[in-house]
């Protein structure tokens, strides 16, 4: 029994050893110090805090997206590393002021929602009124023109309802299928004939609010349910002169409920803000400049700037945190890269990849002498898949970085050869569309598109710390293979399929310019 014990522990002993020993496939001690710095001097909680707990969401042309850029600044500063606020144009200025949202007949209740991104402002004091939504119109123009002016001095409900606020997964776990099946159908059917009389307006989606409102409409009331529990998406808004305001799925049906029914509800909505002209929108830009090749360059890269539902967190303030982090843990252990390291932290990606497309514009050199570039966007989790993005040589160099990355990162790494270059999604494509090798490091979702993405519940709690540390070990070790690596990727792209949808052969994505001067035809 002792015999078998001692070897018990030693089998033990071993696998410890052995599990080191695939932890670091090489004796690098760079690797070896940006592991230990990630696990065990973290500051990606404290920076999480200051971000999205006190500057909040990040929405292009707001005062605190400007907070968000100088914050980053300091930061690099404060790490010994070259940082600036690089301006590429010009926004809609707006700042989100106390809104407020309250059912005030049949009975008092307070609402579920919030102003929309760049909503003008209630009345003083608020604006109290009834509401109508769109009829079941009989044809595409006549019934429209008809109904138009029954909006005048009331708020227009612009979505469809629902009949059930339980997303379909609880559906599927406890209905009978005939129930499932029902309300499956049920939901198809509303939203058929709800598109149905947005199509019977006659008017461009894209203009109905502007339209409603020139008939007199007080307010607009959306509800864009994401199908989980009490979540929805929040975008921004049109209308130019009264507010928009987003329910959740309860409250939304609850009301809609209530006028279809001749129960004759009244809302009242309080919602301030301000328009604060053009204003200058960034990117920051921080470098450790290179040794031996300080014209070749590595970067890393994420946007900066959010919606404003939440505080901005998985979309993307955790790939900002992570690139942040990176940098610091290179300037300390890797002072003097081979080729210089660049971060670009972009403004507005998600009003169209705008301050990326920009910086491509803008820096052809860097463009035209980028050994790779890393990108991270989508959410907390851990990175699981990365793209080739359609060059044929790709794969040999990450496979050969990726080898000596700790295996607790890598093992669940899947690599997508040689893959298809992205046309947008995510700010690599603008260095791809250019011509030049960017990466996405896609991630595991955590239910990102259900219930962070874009929706008032993408806030600090939802980090996953334990997996953005080993993205963080991820980011800096590439940066550093990447830029010692004494090859250059080779740009050759392979030849794209047959598109399945038009039958012709598919095109490398064009680079295209930035959107310069976002907003500003508007008042």
């Amino acid at each position: 029994m002792a015999r078998r014990l001692l070897s018990l522990v030693f089998l033990a002993a071993l696998g410890v050893t052995l599990a080191f020993a695939q932890t670091f496939p090489t004796d690098d001690e760079v690797i070896k110090n940006i592991w230990k710095e990630a696990m065990e001097s973290s500051q990606l909680e404290a920076n999480a805090h200051e971000l999205f707990d006190v500057i909040g969401p990040r929405l292009v042309g707001t005062p605190q997206m400007k907070k968000a850029h100088d914050w980053a600044v300091a930061k690099y500063t404060s790490w010994g590393i070259d940082a600036k606020n690089e301006e590429w144009g010009k926004w809609r200025g707006w700042e989100r002021g106390i809104s407020h949202i309250d059912l005030m007949e049949p009975r008092v209740r307070s609402l579920e929602g919030m102003m929309l991104a760049w909503s003008p402002s209630s009345k003083k004091g608020g604006t109290t009124a009834g509401v109508v939504m769109l009829p079941d119109f009989q044809d595409s123009l006549t019934s429209f023109q008809k109904w138009l002016p029954s909006v005048k001095g009331k708020f227009v409900m612009l979505s469809a309802p629902n009949p059930s606020g339980r997303p379909d997964t609880n559906w599927a776990s406890f209905a009978k299928p005939a129930s499932l099946e029902k309300i499956r159908a049920e939901r198809r059917e509303i939203t058929q004939n709800w598109q149905k009389r947005l199509r019977f307006t006659g008017v461009r989606a894209d203009t109905l609010q502007r339209v409603l409102e020139q008939a007199g409409a007080v307010g607009i009331i959306t509800c864009n349910w994401t199908g989980g529990w009490g979540t929805n998406r929040v975008f921004g808004t049109i209308a130019e002169k009264v507010p928009s305001v987003e329910l959740s799925i309860e409250d939304y049906n609850l009301v809609f409920r209530l006028a279809q029914n001749g129960k004759n509800p009244v809302v009242r909505v309080i919602a301030e803000s301000k328009f604060l002209g053009a204003v200058p929108t960034f990117n920051t830009i921080a470098t450790i400049k290179g040794s031996e090749k300080p014209n070749e360059y590595v970067m890393l890269s994420a946007h900066f700037d959010s919606w404003e539902g939440g505080s901005g967190t998985t979309d993307n303030g955790t790939g900002t945190l992570m690139m942040l982090e990176a940098m610091r843990i290179l300037k300390k252990y890797y002072p003097n890269p081979k080729r210089t390291i660049i971060v670009g932290h972009w403004g507005s990606e998600e009003q169209g990849l705008n301050g990326s497309r920009a910086f491509v514009k803008d820096h052809p050199d860097v463009v035209e002498n980028l050994q790779a570039l890393f990108n991270q966007d989508n959410g907390t989790g851990r990175v699981q898949t990365i793209s080739a993005q359609g060059f044929l040589s790709t794969g040999e160099f990450l496979a050969r970085w990726l080898s000596r990355v700790p295996s607790e990162i890598t093992d669940d790494i899947k690599l997508n050869l040689p893959g298809t270059p992205q046309g947008g999604g995510t700010d690599n494509a603008s260095f791809v569309a250019a011509g030049a090798p960017g990466f996405n490091l896609s991630a595991l979702p955590w239910d990102y598109f259900t219930y962070t993405w874009h929706t008032p519940r993408d806030t600090y709690d939802k980090i996953v710390f334990d997996d953005l540390k080993n993205n963080v070990v991820l980011a800096a070790c590439l940066a550093y293979l990447a830029s010692e690596d004494d090859q250059t990727i080779p740009r050759d792209r392979r030849v794209l399929p047959i598109s399945r949808q038009s039958g012709q052969q598919q095109q490398w994505p064009a680079a295209r310019d930035a959107e310069r001067a976002g907003g500003l035809d508007k008042k």
